[in-house]
Formats: structure tokens, sequence, C-alpha cells
């Protein structure tokens, strides 16, 4: 994964994360809401990388 692909991920799971704690004191739906999304934010990158890595792992295996 490149580093701005890297950087996306990790700014976005902390802004989701202080969107979620700020919330704390408002309602309780928007913490499991933000929650959620910084759950599935993480996921999503966890199997972006996966199939990335995969990809460049083919493409070099087919080349030798």
């Amino acid at each position: 994964m490149g580093k701005g692909l890297s950087l996306w991920f990790a700014v976005s799971s902390i802004a989701l994360l202080t969107a979620a704690s700020i919330s704390i004191s408002f309602n309780i739906w928007l913490v499991l809401l933000f929650s959620l999304l910084c759950v599935l934010n993480i996921g999503w990158g966890f199997i972006l990388k996966a199939r990335l890595r995969r990809k460049r792992e083919d493409g070099a295996g087919q080349k030798a």
C-alpha cells in the first residue's frame, strides 16, 4: 500500500475516533455509528492492503 493511501486510512480513522469521542457527551447512537464506521474503515484498509499485496505477488510470480 502506498504512503498516500496509508496516510488516508490513518487520518480518516483518527477523525472517526475523534468524532466518536466527542459525541459521547451528546448521543450514544452517534458514538455507535462513528465506532462502527471506524471499524469498517480500518477493516477496509486491511482488506485493500491484502488485495494489493496479493496482486503484487502474483505479478512478480508470473514474471519469474
